[in-house]
């Protein structure tokens, strides 16, 4: 039977003592990163949104404070399949109620697709210039989310649009066809990427996905996925909805990102 990530770009991992018992850890350092006035620059769309990348102080085997290295179903199941990657600083992705309001700097078309279409995005993929021209600058292995605290399944959970990465992953690669391996980082991908997520939209179920604190999800890293409004009457913690993310880069480069499952 093939694995939900592999046929639907993403899968849920149930809960696991080890993830738990890491979040027990965790936890209060992500609330002193969320809170530390030193951070005060990734607080956006209003206050609403804490985007906290590199915020969480762990080491690269994901041991923070005094855990164990992060370990569990899910890390068992990446590392089978991607082999050992040293973990960058863990972001501590944190939203609070009323969002989406827009971001500092964003126009009126980004924060009304920040609104209707969820941000929806594939990481690595960061736009740049006036033009918001996009190359693949961060080639991340896979994307993973451990929840931190408990909130309803409507705060603003994680969207993603499933089997998207079977159509992403086949522009991308079509995008960069007759391009040699060496300048694939510097070829502008911005029309095939932009095609490929309008495909997207029409062909793929748009899915919200949420977890409690010792659950875990993991993404394809060419799936298309973003977050969901703040539902009506959704409830959280005075922490808000606050999740865990690591992104580590492929030891190949671009090249392993395009090329590789």
């Amino acid at each position: 039977m093939v694995r939900p990530f592999w046929s639907r770009g993403w899968e849920v991992f149930p809960y696991d003592k080890p993830v738990a018992d890491w979040v027990t850890h965790a936890l209060p350092l992500a609330q002193q990163a969320a809170s530390d006035p030193a951070h005060r620059q990734w607080l956006d769309c209003e206050d609403t949104w804490f985007i906290g990348v590199d915020a969480l102080p762990n080491d690269g085997a994901g041991r923070v404070g005094a855990s164990a290295p992060l370990s569990g179903q899910v890390v068992e199941f990446l590392v089978e399949q991607y082999g050992a990657i040293e973990l960058h600083k863990g972001q501590v992705s944190v939203v609070y109620p009323g969002y989406p309001r827009p971001r500092r700097g964003e126009n009126e078309a980004a924060a009304r697709y920040r609104a209707k279409r969820d941000a929806a995005h594939v990481d690595g993929l960061k736009p740049g210039g006036p033009d918001r021209r996009r190359k693949i600058d961060e080639p991340h292995a896979w994307v993973l989310g451990i929840p931190l605290t408990q909130a309803s399944a409507d705060a603003a959970p994680l969207v993603v649009w499933d089997g998207s990465h079977k159509i992403m992953g086949a522009a991308f690669r079509a995008a960069l066809a007759g391009v040699p391996r060496t300048r694939w980082a510097q070829t502008d991908i911005t029309e095939a990427y932009q095609a490929a997520r309008r495909k997207v939209f029409e062909a793929c179920p748009r899915i919200e996905v949420s977890a409690s604190p010792g659950e875990t999800y993991v993404l394809h890293r060419h799936s298309l996925h973003g977050v969901a409004p703040w539902g009506v009457g959704a409830t959280a913690g005075p922490d808000g909805r606050m999740i865990a993310y690591f992104r580590p880069e492929l030891p190949g480069g671009v090249a392993e990102w395009v090329e590789s499952p």
